[in-house]
């Protein structure tokens, strides 16, 4: 304003001042929530592919049915992550993805290299178009592997999936890298080396007899 203005400038420039904080106001008011997260799995997803097969006997460690696996779920529009657990046979549904978990393994600890894997199915709602309602399309159904991610990868414009873990024990894996009180892992103890007996002095022989004197005949 310039100087030496009246009291009508000041009521001029008070009067927009008030309007432009209610048009503010207005603005913000009016944002809508966010959305919360769909998480009910579709009917069309509940029975998915069965699981690989796994030859008899060769399944060692954990039982399949008790062992749970991490899955990393990434939303690359907002750069937002979070990890779901799975154990085999079940499904968990993120907004617009769905995935499955049919099996999760992991090499022994004494076994090189080490792997983490597991076999998923991938879903996501979307729509080919803007015209086009929005539909169910699986993008992925394999093998995930932790420590070699480019054997398989879930290739898709908007999310990443990868494997994290597989929760499972081995028989004899705590005693294999259970340490010490010292921190360092137990060590047999070395054997006692038994030394050779000293040999015995050789026992003097004995003296011959005397020799019998002869009796004279009477």
């Amino acid at each position: 304003m310039k100087p030496g203005a009246g009291p009508a400038g000041w009521v001029g420039i008070l009067s927009a001042t008030l309007m432009a904080g209610g048009l503010l106001a207005g603005c913000t008011d009016g944002a809508p929530e966010p959305e919360a997260e769909q998480t009910e799995v579709p009917k069309e997803l509940s029975s998915p592919a069965p699981a690989p097969q796994t030859a008899e006997g060769q399944q060692i460690g954990t039982p399949l049915a008790e062992r749970v696996a991490t899955i990393g779920l990434l939303n690359k529009r907002n750069n937002l992550s979070q990890d779901i657990q799975l154990k085999p046979g079940e499904t968990r549904r993120a907004g617009d993805v769905v995935i499955h978990l049919s099996s999760c393994e992991r090499t022994a600890p004494w076994e090189n290299p080490p792997e983490t894997g597991a076999f998923v199915q991938v879903s996501v709602r979307e729509r080919a178009n803007a015209e086009s309602d929005f539909q169910w399309k699986r993008i992925f159904s394999g093998w995930l592997f932790k420590n070699s991610p480019s054997l398989n990868v879930v290739e898709h414009p908007i999310y990443d999936v990868w494997v994290k873990d597989c929760a499972m024990s081995f028989p004899g894996e705590e005693e294999a890298i259970k340490p010490s009180a010292g921190g360092n892992a137990a060590r047999p103890a070395p054997r006692a080396t038994a030394s050779a007996a000293p040999s015995s002095a050789p026992t003097p022989e004995a003296a011959p007899a005397a020799a019998a004197e002869p009796t004279t005949a009477t």
